[in-house]
Formats: C-alpha cells, structure tokens, sequence
C-alpha cells in the first residue's frame, strides 16, 4: 500500500503570510488592471468612433481609411526603430506559459499596440493589458524581494486583473489565466484564489466606471437542444480545423513576403497599414479588434448574403495575417473569434437547418480552440457570451475538442513526415542509430 503520510507534511499555503500578502498585491493589481484597461481601451477606442459608423457591404468604407491606416503604419515604424523593438515581441500566450513578462518591453509594447488599434490593425488588445499587468506584478515582486513561486503567482494575479474589465465575467480571466498558464499542482491553489481576488476587483471597478465590459454579450437566437447536435459539433470542429490550417497558412505566406520586402524596416509597417487600409475599405468589418464588428454582423446576418460573410471572414484572416507580419503589435484571440463567429453565420446561412446558435458557438470556440490549448475557456468563453443554455455547451465542447486534436494531428503527420525525410525515427533517433 502507497505511503501517502507526506502528504500531511505539506504546509497549507493559507497558513503561510507570504499569500496573504499576495491576496493584497492582487488587490492591487486588480484595482490597476481596472484602471490601465479604461485607459487603454478608451484611447485605442478613439480609433473605431474617428472612423464612424460605415456600412457593412462591398466597398462601403471610406478611402481615406487607407492613408489613415499607412500613417498609422509609419508612425509604428518610426516608434520600432525608436524603441530599438526585437523582430518578434513576446506573444500573450508565451507570457503567460513563462509566468513572467519582460517590464522592459513593457512601455514599446502598449505604445505601438495602441498606435497599432487606433490605426485599424486586425488585432486584439490583450496583449498590451496582459504586458502592463504582468509587468506592474513583475515591479511588485521585485521590490517587495518575492520568491519564485510568489513571483509567478502574482504575475498571474496580474493578467488576470488586467482582463478584469475584457469579459462578461471576472470567470472567465481565471480560467484563461491559468489553463493558459498551466500552472504546477504546487502553485494552482495560491494562484486561483490570486487571479480570482485580481480580475474581481478589476470587473467591479471597470463595470461601475465604465457600465459595461469590453467583449459584451452576443445576442444569439435560442434553439433546442437535439442528440444530432452532438455530430453537428463534431463537423463544425473539423471544419474550424480546417479554417485553422488556411489561415496559418495566410499567416506563415505574409511573414515570408513581409520578411522579404526589399524596403527599409521602419517602412514595412507602412506597407502593411496601406494594405490591410485598402482591405478595410472593400470590407468594412475587417477593421479593428472585431468585436464590435462581430455583434454587428450578428445582428445583420440575414441581409449581408453568404458571399459577403465568406469574402469578410477571408479578408478577416488575411488582414489580420498582414497585421501580424508587418510589425504592428496586439493579440490574435479577437481576431480569430471573429474569423470563427463569421464562419459560423456563413454555415448557419447555408445550411438554415442549421441553428444559427449551434454553428456560431461552436465555430466562436472552436477556431481559437484549434490553435489555443485552452478547451474549458474556450467553451466557457462562448457559453457566457452567448448565454445558449447548460444543453448546448456539449456541441461546443466537442467542436473545440475535434478541431484542437485534427490540428494537432495534422502537425504530428507532418512532423513526422520531415523527420522521415531528415531520416530520424518517430523516437528521435536516426536510422542508423536503430540499425545499430
């Protein structure tokens, strides 16, 4: 029989004064997470109201979006060049799995991310939040001489507070927080009650101040649950899968061109702005973080036509792939909800047996779901956003699952085909080392 008497050995972390002290330093960072997040979102936010309310068909946006859109890329050039920025940034993702952020990076990261967003880029602004606030836990821990381990947690108490005033629950920051992070046994514990303390603080303070969160809830038609949903989930994942593998392929395609553009570097984001300016103005809804432009396509489903919805969620996967490759800064999860939420009104329009809130709640969690090893935020995310019912998360969870693990295989098969190629084994090792 396993001697499990250690167990009791272990010291409860509530009985240690580092945590609490780690409760008020996630106060803290709820309470600057709050604050940091209205300020950025409102300045970045200045961007969608300067450009109006355009119309949502073929080139109903307005021209002068694409100078706008190339002074912006300029000016993140100019600003790259000032900063002496590294070729890639950290991703919010490598962030959170390293439980630590870069405090240097810090300031070049919101400044360009802001530019970046006021400009029209397609990306999200979690990743300049998520930077201030595990940088402000990064400061915190430094002069207060933390350990490791209480490091770590209040650098996740510090995302977490940062996301605080994203979502329509302070959920669902603790969950992205640390199924992201994926945090050792050791330190979940500490780390939940962290994060939770942080992005509550955060979500008060943002909803009393501002009235409502930035990624609201989408109004989603009800529909009764039915077991055939079950393998509608499951075609819906693999499509997502598929939507996946298209769109890296845009996304590795434009870093390739964007690596080889024979320019200066300071004009490259120029480049880039021009383009995804130009894309904007043929498609309107292809601009800004999405959000926005999501509900609004919600809403509008019926009259924008499958061809327009299926030309806005392409335009959508390449605008945000030039984004990406051409030096703006800001993070990839609102885009490709968008890309998703799109797909999933286009299936809903082609196949009208089809629920409308069966294919957009699986395909909103399933397209970020095939690239982000995150499945329970990703179904939880959109069971909260659209509020479909505790029936209907089953079909998310199962599209979420079918589209992470073809995407995973899909990679799998084609490692293994190099290393075939290469002449290395499945167990790493080379054909003549097995020989032998």
């Amino acid at each position: 029989m396993a001697d499990d008497t250690h167990l009791g050995e272990m010291p409860n972390f509530t009985q240690i004064k580092t945590f609490w002290h780690i409760l008020g330093y996630s106060a803290v960072l709820g309470v600057f997470g709050a604050l940091a997040g209205l300020v950025f979102l409102g300045v970045t936010g200045v961007g969608e109201r300067w450009y109006g309310d355009p119309g949502n068909g073929w080139f109903e946006g307005e021209p002068w979006w694409i100078a706008v859109a190339a002074v912006a890329g300029l000016i993140v050039g100019l600003l790259r060049r000032f900063f002496h920025s590294p070729d890639k940034t950290p991703g919010l993702i490598e962030d959170l799995r390293e439980q630590h952020v870069d405090a240097k990076l810090v300031p070049q990261i919101v400044v360009i991310s802001a530019v970046s967003l006021i400009g029209g880029a397609s990306l999200g602004p979690e990743v300049a939040l998520g930077s201030m606030g595990g940088g402000a836990a990064d400061a915190i821990a430094r002069s207060r001489k933390l350990d490791d381990e209480a490091t770590k947690t209040t650098t996740l108490a510090g995302f977490a507070g940062a996301f605080g005033g994203l979502f329509s629950s302070p959920l669902m920051a603790v969950v992205l927080t640390l199924e992201i992070a994926k945090t050792s046994r050791a330190l979940f514990g500490r780390a939940f009650y962290a994060t939770v303390v942080s992005s509550s603080v955060a979500f008060g303070m943002y909803f009393a101040i501002a009235g409502s969160v930035f990624l609201d809830l989408y109004q989603v038609p009800t529909y009764e649950y039915q077991a055939w949903n079950l393998f509608a989930g499951l075609a819906l994942g693999l499509l997502a899968a598929a939507v996946v593998v298209v769109s890296t392929l845009v996304i590795r395609g434009m870093a390739g061109l964007f690596a080889r553009l024979p320019v200066p570097a300071v004009f490259v984001p120029m480049i880039g702005g021009t383009v995804f300016g130009l894309v904007g103005f043929m498609l309107p809804l292809t601009n800004f973080t999405s959000s926005e432009q999501l509900d609004t396509a919600l809403k509008s489903a019926g009259t924008l036509g499958v061809g327009l919805i299926l030309a806005t969620s392409v335009g959508k996967a390449f605008t945000f792939a030039v984004s990406s490759a051409s030096g703006f800064i800001g993070g990839p999860i609102f885009p490709i909800m968008f890309i998703g939420g799109l797909t999933g009104i286009a299936v809903n329009a082609i196949f009208p047996d089809l629920p409308l809130g069966l294919t957009f709640t699986c395909m909103l969690a399933a397209v970020p779901g095939a690239i982000v090893a995150a499945p329970f935020t990703m179904v939880l995310l959109a069971a909260i956003l659209t509020q479909v019912g505790a029936l209907a998360t089953a079909p998310i969870l199962i599209a979420v699952a079918t589209s992470y693990l073809s995407v995973a295989g899909i990679q799998f098969l084609m490692a293994n085909r190099a290393a075939a190629a290469d002449g290395i084994g499945p167990d790493g090792q080379g054909q003549g080392q097995r020989s032998s």
